[in-house]
Parts: C-alpha cells; structure tokens; sequence
C-alpha cells in the first residue's frame, strides 16, 4: 500500500513537472488607442477590478508562472481582453463603444464583474456598491458625452442592446479577438 502511494506522488511529480514546460503566452502587448481612465475613485476602483484582464497593463503575479494556475489565468486574461480591452478602445467605432459604455454600466451595477475567482486572490477587487455606482456613472457619462456629440445616435433605454451584444460575443463574433496574436512581455 505505501509503496502504491509514493508511486503516485510520483507521477503526481512527473505530470506536474511536464506541465511547466508547455509554453503559454502571457505578455501585455503595447497600448494602442488607449482610453484615457479616469482619475480619484472611478479610476482606482478600475485599476483594481478591471485592468489586469481588460487591458495590456496586466500585472502578472508570481503564481501565474507555474502550472496548472498559468493556464487559467492566461485564459482568463485573453477572453477578458477578447471582450474588452481599454488599451485599444480607439480602434472601436463610435457605434461600438457607445455599446460597450451599456454594456459596462449594466455589469458593474448588476454585480457580474470582476468574476469571482478573479476577486478570491486579489481582495482589493472586490468593489464595493458605491464603488460599482461610480463605475456605471462614468460609463453613462460617456456614453452621454458621444450621444451629445451626435457622433452616434441616443439610446433608446432599450436593455437588450447591450445583452445581445453579449450573446453575439459568446457565438464567436468577436471584435478583438484576433488581439491574441502578437504580444510584448511587459
């Protein structure tokens, strides 16, 4: 029986070991039309809830080196930024950032973002009400401030725009997507 046992440590070793040779991209390439975040409050709850995995500004901590943890996190961060990266919000159409600020006051107000197992290991994420207003106040306010410019046209408080949106992302039709590609370590 003991010897059954230190076999399977063993080869617990051996697969973990195998593990950290698989090669995983985990790089933050360079900003290109980055939106310019707010400062006091609004931009400090950002930084800690929303830039590690919706921009090229990730801090990759320590544990995100060593396997199994790497895999998650690199995936986590990719479809993050799959959906939304701040660090390329230039390269968006008025239309489609006028949809993303919808989309980012209705998930800050109903509480769907940052995920939960983001919020287990960085504490500082876990945002508060106050905080979630303050982040879905700046993102109606810009969505306000692109509807007064006439550049795209007022919201009709229609709540499907920004959930369809959501479901056309989950079919695959992903503006960003193709962000995975080449990227610089940071």
């Amino acid at each position: 029986m003991k010897k059954k046992v230190l076999l399977g440590l063993a080869g617990l070793v051996v697969v973990l070991v195998v593990l950290q040779l698989i090669p995983i991209e985990m790089t933050n390439p360079p900003a290109n039309g980055a939106l310019t975040m707010p400062t006091g409050d609004t931009g400090q709850a950002l930084e800690a809830a929303c830039m590690d995995c919706h921009s090229n500004e990730t801090v990759w901590p320590w544990y995100s080196r060593v396997a199994p943890a790497r895999f998650l996190i690199a995936d986590h961060v990719n479809e993050g930024r799959s959906h939304l990266n701040f660090s390329t919000w230039g390269q968006r159409t008025p239309e489609r950032q006028a949809e993303k600020w919808e989309e980012i006051a209705e998930l800050a107000q109903e509480g769907e973002m940052p995920l939960w197992s983001y919020t287990l290991m960085h504490p500082a994420a876990r945002l508060t009400d106050a905080q979630r207003q303050l982040i879905a106040d700046w993102a109606n306010a810009e969505r306000a401030r692109l509807e007064a410019s006439g550049v795209v046209p007022p919201s009709e408080g229609d709540e499907g725009t920004a959930q369809g949106e959501r479901e056309g992302e989950e079919s695959g039709e992903r503006e960003e997507g193709s962000e995975r590609g080449e990227r610089g370590q940071r």
